[in-house]
C-alpha cells in the first residue's frame, strides 16, 4: 500500500479524473500520502482521497452499506476531520444515487465521512468538539489519543435526547480511546450508538462466515460506528466487540493498517 501511495506521490498534481475501470471496495485506500514529515506525524494522510470526486463517493458509499435498512436520526463525527465524511451537500445527488439506502433514525459516522454521510442519509450532522469551542452547555469528556496526548472533547447537551439514535463517524480508529470518549458523551446523554440484533458487521467477522454454526447472538448489540480503518488494537477490537462497525479496509490489507506499513 505504501508503494502504490509513493507512486502516486510522484506525478506532480494529482489526476482528479483517473478512475480504475474496475472500482473494488478499498480502491480509493491508494490515494492516501504517507508521511513524508517524521514520527511527529501520522503514517498516513488519508486527505488527499477526499479530494478526488469518485474516491471519496465511493469511500462514503462503502461505509454506509453495512448499515442499510438500520433506523438512524442523526450522524455526529469527530473533531476534526470526521466533519469532512459528515457533510457532502454539494455532493448529495451523487453520492445517493451510488448508494440509494433507506435509513431511520439515527448513526452516527466519525471524521470526515461525517458530514457526507449525513447529508447522503439526510440526517442531521452533530459536531463533536475539541474542548474550548463551543459557547452553549456542554458535556465533556477526558480522553488520550493515538499520539498518547491527554485532550478534553465537548458535546453540546440540547442536541441528543433520550433514545435518539446516533450514528459515530472517524477518520480513523487507531488505540480507540478517541472513539470511546466520543460513545461516553453520547450514551451520558441519553442517545444510543444505533443499536441492532446481530452484532458487529466488518468485512470479515465471524458472523458472516460461520453463522450457521454459531448459537445464536444476544438479543441486542449496540452498533453505529464507522471510519475508514479500524486497527486490530485492543481498544480497536473492543469497539468492534461491543457496537455494529463498517471500514473500508479489505482483510488481506488489514494487517499491513495494523503494522503501518
Amino acid at each position: 500500500l505504501r508503494a502504490q501511495c509513493l507512486r502516486r506521490l510522484q506525478s506532480p498534481r494529482m489526476d482528479l479524473c483517473h478512475v480504475p475501470a474496475t472500482r473494488e471496495k478499498g480502491w480509493y485506500l491508494a490515494l492516501m500520502a504517507p508521511n513524508v514529515k517524521g514520527p511527529n506525524y501520522a503514517w498516513l494522510d488519508p486527505s488527499r482521497l477526499y479530494c478526488h470526486p469518485q474516491g471519496l463517493q465511493d469511500c462514503v458509499a462503502d461505509l454506509l452499506q453495512p448499515f442499510q435498512g438500520d433506523a438512524i436520526d442523526m450522524v455526529a463525527g469527530i473533531d476534526a476531520m470526521g466533519f469532512i465524511l459528515g457533510e457532502q451537500g454539494a455532493a448529495h445527488g451523487r453520492a445517493q444515487r451510488l448508494c440509494p439506502l433507506s435509513w431511520g433514525t439515527l448513526t452516527v459516522l466519525c471524521p470526515p465521512a461525517g458530514a457526507a454521510a449525513a447529508a447522503t442519509l439526510r440526517k442531521g450532522f452533530l459536531a463533536i468538539r475539541k474542548a474550548g469551542h463551543l459557547c452553549v452547555h456542554t458535556e465533556a469528556q477526558p480522553y488520550r489519543d493515538y499520539s498518547g496526548q491527554q485532550k478534553l472533547m465537548e458535546l453540546r447537551t440540547d442536541a441528543i435526547s433520550p433514545g435518539l439514535r446516533i450514528l459515530l463517524v472517524d477518520q480513523w480508529v487507531e488505540t480507540g480511546g478517541t472513539m470511546r470518549a466520543a460513545i461516553e458523551l453520547v450514551e451520558r446523554l441519553g442517545g444510543v450508538v444505533a443499536g441492532r440484533r446481530g452484532g458487529t458487521h466488518g468485512w470479515d467477522h465471524p458472523s458472516h462466515r460461520l453463522w450457521w454454526a454459531e448459537p445464536p447472538q444476544p438479543p441486542c448489540v449496540p452498533a453505529g460506528v464507522a471510519a475508514i480503518c479500524m486497527e486490530n488494537s485492543e481498544g480497536g477490537k473492543w469497539i468492534q466487540e461491543r457496537y455494529k462497525c463498517s471500514h473500508c479496509v479489505p482483510p488481506r490489507l488489514q494487517p499491513r493498517f495494523d503494522q503501518h506499513q
